[in-house]
């Protein structure tokens, strides 16, 4: 059974149909939208800061979210695919976002719309990354603009098959 746990007088707040996996962990101040999904040995801990997440968003295997006490809360938007052991800490993603499997986005970083972290990218400190754009590499940088294909075929493909993956699981309940 997932781990919703209150803390220091905050209770997780859960959106409309979603789907948290057995050993998946939400601690304190997270409030999550409608759609989302929070798989196998994800930790969404909101205990120093607040975690805020939009609707349609999947949290995959093995991710981290959190944030810095006192500095840097997280805040997700709508249609966001956080892919398998990504950590996202204290920054801002906005909507129609893909962050890679051991993708890392640091403390005060913003992603903006229609953008994708490539896998095993590393975006410090403060990054803002424009919309449209695809970045990658440690430290991250911008390799491209992404195509309108890659917004419908990888980012909302994604977030779609998630809901639809999720849905197997209450099936089974």
């Amino acid at each position: 059974m997932s781990i919703i746990k209150k803390l220091n007088g905050k209770t997780p707040r859960l959106g409309k149909n979603c789907f948290l996996a057995d050993n998946a962990v939400v601690v304190g101040d997270v409030v999550m939208g409608n759609d989302c999904s929070v798989w196998f040995n994800a930790v969404v801990r909101g205990d120093v800061n607040y975690i805020k997440i939009g609707n349609k968003v999947n949290i995959q295997d093995g991710v981290v979210i959190h944030g810095t006490y006192q500095k840097a809360p997280t805040r997700i938007g709508n249609n966001v695919s956080i892919a398998h052991n990504a950590t996202v800490h204290g920054c801002t993603i906005h909507d129609n976002v893909l962050i890679g499997m051991n993708a890392v986005v640091l403390d005060g970083a913003e992603i903006h719309s229609n953008s994708i972290i490539a896998a095993g990218a590393v975006v410090s400190k403060g990054t803002v990354v424009e919309s449209g754009s695809v970045f990658a590499g440690i430290p991250a940088r911008k390799i491209k603009n992404i195509s309108p294909e890659l917004v419908e075929g990888e980012i909302k493909r994604i977030a779609d098959s998630y809901i639809m993956y999720a849905s197997w699981y209450a099936d089974e309940d």
